[in-house]
């Protein structure tokens, strides 16, 4: 939704809670920072109910029936009814049933068969639905547990990270550089900071956009962590409000705009039939004749059962797919994964078998140092965001070589959160002498850019060109050995500074590498190629370096003879990049815009996309392909903007589902 004039009084629904101070917000309206206790939860939403918003709800049984009734063709008979009522009962003198008997039957059987299967279907797909329902992290009882968001209610302390979906309306009492998406009520594609004080004066306040303070249901977290008390729910929420003028953002599918022209074509040839048949017959017949005889043309070419075959053929399609591993979240996305003949997925997890092993802890010289080791230990011990499979790996390295007691020594000051932008992550801590400490790790291009130092053997030297292009050597080999490198760096001249942010990552002192090895799976060349037999192009759009793809992709039989940056496909016109996509299978270093714009290229060339991705830069792809691929471990976000989910994260897996619908 395109941003717009409000109708909702923003001041008036959230202004007080958003502009009070935490201890104010938490006094204010009783707020207990421990959570809620099970008993208090359970009264809540038996008073309240869940937290769904009335337009996502699953129909009660005479949605489904109306909805069949005055389907488009069940429209036309009804009004060809209307009709009959004059010219076979009210103009003759003798009135004939018949025919409005005949079309009555039709209209009922066409009903009760389309109602059956339509509701049928949809429930079939609503029980598909809770095995991979949305959940998000809660204290209750004092301690932090995993719901699903319906279970959502007033009061909660909810605690939110990196990829986390806002699952009701909260306002923040805790936060460490949060950002938040919210495109899918203001249709602003930058992320927002939100903070635990607003920087507005009610006064001030005009727009959703100036309430640094809360987070609406619907949007989610792109970087950061936070702790947020539920404020509203459901239709209550901003976006439950608003529910009537947004739109899911998802495009229609090759499917659905197909059936949508054959209803229209179909209409629009009775409309030009029945007069011109009904002239043609006038000639010869008295008029009630003719206009019967048109009438009767009219129910001839209109397509019943279409509806019926369509809603039958789909939710059979569903259930059959279940039992393959995959998960149909949308009916209609059937369809387009079936014909889909180019399929765009992530190297890790998909290719590889996504468990990352840490291999090796190296210095600038590419030597085994435990220093190194030590370093990215605490960093990923001691961030809070997303703990992805790199910090599992780094911390179990660091087990295995007894370095976790050392954790004991430092204590966490602050911590500057991963992004996509900047590719890093930094945590500050002190040690038993409160000396500060910010140690930094992240894409080796990254930390080169903000290290202007290395240490050498514990000497610390400026960075010079000859050391430069030694350390990209020692990144370069390891990358074609199949080893994805992290750079390490740190400062120690911070004990001055009491506030963190981006801009302190600078002037820092390089350590070295740490280089992880996510090994192929033995299935995915056999899956690769049994694809390609389908008609299915892989095509990898990947946030990796080339180098590392390029190892994976050979081994399972990709061509990589060409690998294209994300720098490269910046710089060129759409045009350029369609006719780049044509012979290209490989693109690394994407940015999720940029993964986005190929989608939406391919799409544009004529082609039917599969998107299969599970984290969080995965989402705009997802939502822009023909059908969005997730699996059940993916991120909310993810699961949310996928249309199917495969409840194993392989490519065989992905190919029976196609086969199967």
């Amino acid at each position: 939704m395109q941003n717009q004039k409000e109708d909702l009084n923003i001041k008036e629904i959230y202004g007080t809670q958003c502009v009070l101070s935490k201890n104010e917000f938490i006094s204010k309206y009783n707020i207990n920072i421990n959570g809620l206790s099970t008993t208090e939860a359970q009264d809540l939403l038996h008073r309240l109910g869940f937290n769904q918003i009335s337009k996502t709800k699953p129909k009660k049984w005479y949605h489904y029936f109306l909805e069949s009734l005055f389907s488009t063709f069940n429209r036309i008979l009804l009004g060809i009814i209307l009709v009959l009522l004059y010219t076979d009962i009210i103009l003759p003198e003798t009135p004939s049933y018949a025919n409005i008997i005949v079309i009555l039957v039709l209209v009922v059987v066409s009903t009760f068969l389309e109602f059956l299967e339509e509701y049928r279907s949809n429930q079939a797909a609503e029980k598909l639905k809770e095995l991979v329902a949305t959940t998000t992290i809660v204290i209750r009882d004092g301690k932090e547990i995993k719901i699903p968001v319906k279970e959502i209610t007033l009061g909660d302390i909810v605690i939110l990270s990196a990829g986390s979906m806002i699952p009701a309306d909260l306002r923040i009492i805790e936060s460490k550089d949060l950002y938040v998406g919210q495109s899918t009520l203001t249709g602003e594609s930058e992320a927002v900071k939100k903070l635990d004080l607003s920087e507005y004066q009610l006064d001030k306040i005009s727009s959703i956009t100036d309430l640094d303070t809360i987070c609406f249901m619907g949007t989610n977290v792109i970087s950061g962590s936070a702790k947020g008390v539920v404020i509203k729910t459901a239709d209550d929420t901003y976006f439950g409000k608003i529910a009537h003028s947004i739109t899911n953002g998802k495009p229609q599918t090759a499917f659905q705009r197909g059936v949508k022209n054959v209803s229209k074509l179909l209409i629009k040839f009775m409309i030009v039939m029945i007069p011109i048949v009904f002239i043609l017959t006038a000639w010869k017949h008295e008029t009630l004749t003719a206009f019967t005889f048109a009438v009767a043309i009219a129910i001839g070419i209109t397509p019943l059962l279409l509806p019926v075959i369509l809603s039958s053929s789909l939710s059979k399609g569903a259930v059959r797919m279940s039992k393959k591993k995959t998960i149909v979240k949308s009916l209609d996305s059937i369809q387009s994964f079936g014909a889909m003949n180019i399929l765009c997925t992530d190297k890790t997890g998909t290719l590889t078998e996504d468990k990352i092993v840490l291999e090796k802890y190296l210095d600038i010289n590419g030597n085994e140092d435990m220093r190194v080791l030590k370093h990215a230990f605490l960093n990923s011990y001691f961030q809070t965001g997303l703990k992805g499979n790199i910090d599992e790996a780094v911390i179990n390295r660091a087990t295995e070589q007894n370095l976790k007691d050392i954790v004991s020594k430092y204590k966490k000051i602050d911590e500057i959160p991963f992004d996509f932008s900047r590719r890093r992550l930094s945590v500050i801590v002190s040690d038993d002498n409160n000396k500060k400490q910010m140690i930094t790790k992240g894409a080796v291009e990254e930390i080169l850019s903000i290290c202007s130092m290395v240490d050498e053997n514990g000497k610390i030297s400026p960075i010079t060109k000859e050391i430069k292009d030694n350390i990209k050597k020692v990144s370069k080999s390891l990358n074609k050995d199949g080893l994805r490198v992290v750079a390490v760096c740190q400062k120690n001249d911070i004990n001055n500074v009491e506030n963190f942010n981006i801009s302190d990552e600078k002037n820092m002192v390089l350590i070295g590498f740490i280089g992880f090895l996510d090994p192929p799976k033995e299935s995915a060349k056999e899956a690769i190629h049994r694809l390609n037999d389908s008609g299915i192009r892989v095509i990898v759009l990947t946030g990796d370096n080339s180098e590392v793809t390029r190892c994976i992709c050979e081994k399972v039989d990709i061509n990589s003879r060409r690998i294209v940056l994300g720098s490269d496909i910046d710089k060129l016109s759409d045009q350029a990049v369609i006719r780049i996509l044509k012979k290209t299978n490989i693109f690394s270093k994407l940015s999720p815009i940029q993964k986005a714009r190929i989608i939406r290229l391919l799409k544009e060339d004529g082609n039917i996309v599969g998107y299969m991705g599970d984290g969080i830069n995965d989402s705009p792809s997802l939502t822009n392909s023909d059908v969005g691929i997730s699996v059940d471990t993916a991120v909310d976000i993810a699961k949310e903007s996928a249309d199917i989910i495969l409840l194993e994260k392989d490519l065989n897996v992905l190919l029976d589902g196609v086969r199967e619908r």
